[in-house]
């Protein structure tokens, strides 16, 4: 992971007292490695993690060492490249093989966001074009690279359009973590937060806590502290007090998936509960995704995999001991079992719009608009 110098939008971290820019998922030619910032630490500890195999990468996936859906597109990308670099064979039929190996453990790990299917489509498809092992090889990679860099500068423009609807003194909700940790940099959700304080536009974020990982707690309050952004972390049952009271002008999220044909979103757990209580308030409710979450596929939400995460996560909590150490606490009843889904499916009628890299549309208006949004092809 690098340091890197840019002039728009720039997520700094404070490590060892320096600001540096740091990607959340980079790529090590040299020695085919996967580096990710270990999201599973933080707030608490800023670690890179070096994965050497596809396994290792898998891996990483599935116990959210990287997690958030664009994260985890960049993060199969990369590791379909690094998986295909560890065939050391020249045989096309057995490539084609250990290719769908890789595939398959990769697209196993997490199963609601869409963005990892398509991310690893996208490189599976510019391959096809090489004419031998090594070629697809190099085809792979590059097509892992490509995508990458094609989130950033999507995530770039969400901020742009997304940052119109921020004005002096906004106060706005955000859900769970959709900035540039759950990105390769700048984020979904957060990309209108980071584009207007580049325009000096002061505004305050509330983060809902979202149990049970705390991502806003952990993830997103420490990204917007980072940057130097006012906010205030707030329990997941205070959002409709707040709105009650008229303390919330707008509700930013992200999303894992979005059904272009109906508009339906799929975000983590609670968001459904946040758009009925905005409706309720009549707060504009927007969504911010790049391309690559819209799945052009399903026919409607219901279709939509939730993914069950181990009980555990609603049965206690992870947190730093006063000597630093990573521990896990019960705080729930003893002997008693959890129900925890991870994410729920959002109907678009409460939906203001969907801030895309193209526009913000109406969420009836992905499928007519899918040449726009980039695809060519027609579908059926």
């Amino acid at each position: 992971m690098i340091g890197l110098e840019r002039k728009v939008l720039v997520m700094k971290v404070t490590v060892n007292g320096r600001a540096m820019h740091y990607r959340t998922v980079d790529y090590g030619a040299r020695d085919n490695v996967v580096r990710l910032i270990d999201q599973r630490l933080l707030p608490h500890q800023f670690k890179i993690v070096e994965l050497r195999s596809f396994e290792q990468t898998a891996a990483a996936i599935r116990d959210m060492t990287v997690r958030g859906a664009g994260a985890i597109g960049a993060t199969a990308a990369y590791g379909l490249a690094q998986g295909l670099r560890q065939f050391s064979g020249k045989n096309q039929a057995e490539f084609d093989l250990w290719t769908q190996r890789v595939y398959d453990t990769l697209k196993s790990t997490r199963p609601t966001a869409v963005d990892l299917v398509n991310a690893m489509d996208q490189v599976r498809a510019r391959m096809q074009t090489g004419r031998t092992v090594a070629e697809r090889k190099a085809l792979a990679m590059a097509a892992a690279r490509a995508f990458a860099e094609e989130q950033v500068n999507q995530c770039r423009a969400i901020g742009e359009h997304g940052a119109r609807l921020i004005r002096s003194g906004t106060r706005i909700l955000t859900h769970c973590n959709a900035g540039w940790l759950a990105f390769v940099d700048v984020g979904s959700a957060t990309a209108p937060f980071y584009a207007a304080q580049e325009r000096g536009i002061k505004f305050h974020v509330f983060c809902d806590e979202t149990r049970p990982r705390l991502q806003g707690a952990a993830l997103t309050a420490w990204e917007l502290y980072q940057q130097g952004i006012s906010h205030q972390v707030i329990a997941d049952n205070a959002a409709g007090h707040l709105m009650q009271r008229g303390e919330i002008d707008l509700v930013i999220v992200g999303s894992d998936r979005v059904v272009a044909r109906t508009g339906e979103i799929a975000n983590k757990i609670g968001t459904y509960t946040k758009a009925v209580l905005a409706a309720r308030h009549r707060i504009p409710f927007y969504v911010a995704i790049p391309l690559s979450t819209i799945d052009w596929e399903l026919r409607n939400g219901r279709q939509i995999p939730i993914e069950e995460r181990d009980q555990e996560e609603v049965l206690g909590a992870w947190g730093a001991a006063d000597n630093g150490r990573r521990q896990w606490v019960r705080t729930a009843n003893p002997g008693s079992s959890a129900c925890n889904p991870a994410f729920d499916v959002t109907p678009p009628e409460l939906v203001t719009g969907i801030i895309t890299p193209v526009g913000i549309f109406k969420p009836g208006e992905l499928w007519g608009k899918r040449r726009k949004l980039g695809i060519q092809n027609a579908v059926k």
